[in-house]
């Protein structure tokens, strides 16, 4: 602990502190004692509370004896979701429910449940000062609902589909009886609630059943009579009377064509060979005949006796000249009989062409009737789809009838719950744990008893002790130079010789960073202006100070007015930034020069990349953005590097600044330099700042604020 103006820096003494605890154990022993003894009464003196807990796992559980309950136990599976789980929680502790509950184990009968209608002297007395309201007023069920709510506890087991049903009672049955209770309740409500769905499933399908069944009667009539109308008897299941005439048609004369061919080839074989002279004897249809097969049996006859009757008869013989001339009559038969075949076969080809023809005019009118069948088509289709929806949707409702009707009778709904875990008669209190409360209570006891000795001991200052080496802290963080004591002054002999004998006053004092910034926060400083006679390393502690000033919640800037940018290189985030420089110049805006530092809340104005002779030129603009920065930051902290009194009065007004000359490691004569040239300056207000904690060389020559 350190305090300022002229305290001591001290510390807390820890032996002495347990030294006070040890002398005073007897004190700590009866505090501890006594609370242990009363914590052990009272623990005893409480009536005790029993709890037990039944547990009750939500699931689907539809009958399996269909295929579409498969369908629903999926979707019903999908409901019970954690949103589903703690909805279940809620209706366990419905009112509804609880007042079921309440009636079937007569509740009211049992004074644990209604203690209100047998209140104490000291409830009558508030109630009779209007300091609380009397419970008689409310009905006999609330109180017994609001006393049960305060015993019971439902809640979901983490990462389960359980829901556990606990309850207190000063009864260890009840404590078990009454979990048992409300989970067969909550099943036999949520079972009635099934029911009562079907139910009323059933008595919306009836009427529309019968509705449906019209509207199918009457969409089958339409699609009968449009049939009849439109000469669109079915044949099949996609055709019609007149597509099955129009391919049959088509199948005819396929055939017809193919036997015309067939029968103009055949009459065009025999041409041919008739008219080539060949023999027709190897020709199909004129060897089929019956009339050439016999006029053939008759001429292989005749040839036969012939052939016979030339060996004994000459040719002249009139027996053979009449056979001759028999056989000669046989082949005229046998031409003329092929010439009728020739005849026959052309005019079966002729008959085939005119069968030909007549089919090809039954299949154009055939064709012109099917067009129009198929337009009468779209209205039937139309009709039949219409039917067809309507069938579909009574046999729909007919099936969901009957599966909800099944199960209308009892036990055919049984509840999306069962009971896992059946509440039992505890043997042991919940509540009070008389040995965990007896310990609590004696080691609460104990530290307290200790925390209220080692308090005493520190608001009386015996536990604490002085730092060793500390010395006085300063009074004022700074140093104030005297304009009247030149910087060459003379000390005299008799003071010098006090001055050997005693310590120096500027070793007293204390010109750290952490000094300088309480200075200016104490003093609420807006704007102060940093020297730095020793170049870089005292702009180094000036950006400590800005830093150690964002650190305590201080809005800082730094403006690098230092020439050797310093303090740019080590607070902003790139060197050729736009800064101070580009502002006074005229280049920039205002905000585009502000940024912040890298490595605290501080912000920082770098030296900026403009031609310095060039800002010189506008350096009247400075004392105008000082102004405007101390609207916006709590000090405006300007680092003038190794600047002299005359270069830092064209920064800011004298009566308005507060000099920090930063000679982290200046020897003593540059130091009394720099704060003599301040104070032939004009300027009274000058603080040194020689680094973090140590005490600066010693200023004999010059003395302490």
């Amino acid at each position: 602990m350190s305090d300022v103006g002229g305290q001591q820096d001290v510390d807390i003494d820890l032996g002495r502190l347990v030294r006070a605890i040890w002398q005073r154990r007897t004190r700590v022993l009866l505090a501890t004692v006594g609370a242990t003894v009363l914590a052990f009464g009272a623990a005893k003196m409480i009536a005790p509370g029993y709890e037990s807990e039944t547990r009750v796992l939500i699931e689907s559980r539809e009958p399996e004896f269909s295929g579409p309950n498969q369908a629903s136990q999926t979707s019903s599976d999908r409901i019970f979701d954690e949103s589903g789980i703690a909805s279940q929680v809620q209706v366990l502790r419905s009112a509804d429910l609880i007042k079921q509950v309440a009636r079937n184990m007569k509740l009211h009968e049992l004074e644990e449940f209604d203690p209100s209608a047998h209140p104490s002297a000291v409830s009558d007395l508030l109630v009779m000062l209007g300091l609380k309201k009397n419970p008689l007023e409310l009905p006999p069920e609330e109180r017994i609902l609001k006393e049960f709510n305060t015993k019971l506890q439902v809640y979901q087991v983490e990462k389960s589909r359980v829901i556990a049903i606990a309850f207190t009672s000063k009864d260890p049955k009840l404590a078990a009886a009454i979990p048992n209770e409300m989970a067969k309740v909550y099943l036999s409500l949520q079972s009635g609630a099934k029911l009562d769905s079907n139910s009323e499933a059933s008595r919306w399908l009836e009427p529309e059943i019968a509705n449906l069944r019209e509207k199918v009667r009457e969409a089958e009539a339409k699609v009968a009579a449009y049939r009849a109308e439109s000469g669109l008897l079915p044949t099949g299941e996609t055709e019609n009377f007149a597509t099955r005439q129009l391919t049959d048609i088509s199948t005819e004369l396929a055939r017809v064509r193919g036997e015309r061919a067939n029968a103009a080839a055949r009459a065009e074989g025999v041409r041919a060979a008739l008219a080539d002279g060949r023999p027709v004897e190897t020709l199909t249809d004129i060897v089929g005949s019956p009339m050439i097969q016999r006029l053939k049996e008759s001429q292989a006859t005749l040839q036969a006796q012939i052939a016979d009757l030339s060996t004994s008869l000459l040719d002249g013989h009139p027996r053979l000249k009449g056979l001759k001339s028999q056989l000669e009559g046989i082949r005229e038969q046998i031409r003329s009989e092929t010439r009728k075949i020739l005849s026959s076969l052309e005019n079966e080809a002729k008959v085939g062409q005119l069968r030909e023809q007549q089919l090809l005019q039954q299949l154009n009118a055939l064709k012109a009737q099917s067009a129009q069948a198929g337009e009468e088509e779209v209205g039937l289709r139309a009709l039949e789809r219409e039917a067809a929806a309507q069938r579909q949707l009574l046999e729909t409702y007919l099936a969901r009838y009957r599966e909800a009707t099944s199960r209308t009778v009892a036990n055919a709904t049984p509840a999306d719950a069962r009971v896992i875990s059946n509440a039992v008669v505890p043997t042991l209190a919940s509540f009070p744990k008389v040995v965990p409360i007896t310990i609590v209570a004696a080691l609460a006891s104990f530290l307290i008893s200790c925390v209220v000795i080692m308090l005493g001991e520190l608001f009386s200052g015996r536990a604490l002790r002085p730092v060793s080496g500390s010395g006085r802290m300063p009074e004022t963080a700074g140093t104030t130079v005297p304009d009247e004591v030149p910087a060459t002054v003379a000390v005299p002999e008799d003071e010098r010789a006090r001055e050997e004998q005693e310590p120096s006053i500027a070793a007293e004092h204390d010109f750290s960073i952490e000094s300088v910034a309480g200075h200016l926060l104490d003093n609420a400083v807006r704007v102060a202006v940093s020297v730095s006679p020793g170049g870089d390393e005292g702009s180094t502690a000036t950006v400590m100070l800005a830093r150690l000033l964002a650190e305590e919640e201080h809005k800082v800037v730094l403006i690098d007015l230092s020439g050797s940018a310093c303090p740019t290189r080590l607070m902003a985030q790139a060197l050729h930034l736009p800064g101070i420089t580009n502002l006074l110049s005229g280049e920039v805006a205002f905000t585009e020069t502000i940024h912040a530092d890298r490595f605290s809340e501080a912000h920082i104005i770098p030296q900026g990349d403009a031609d310095p002779h060039t800002a010189m030129r506008g350096i009247e603009r400075l004392q105008m953005i000082i102004d405007a920065l101390t609207s916006a930051y709590d000090l405006v902290l300007v680092e003038c590097g190794a600047a002299d009194a005359a270069s830092v009065a064209k920064v800011a007004r004298r009566e308005e600044v507060e000099i920090i000359v930063s000679a982290p490691s200046v020897s003593e004569d540059g130091i009394i330099e720099a704060l003599t040239s301040f104070g032939e300056g004009g300027y009274r207000d000058i603080l040194l700042m020689t680094g973090g904690g140590e005490s600066g060389p010693e200023l004999r020559d010059r003395r302490a604020a």
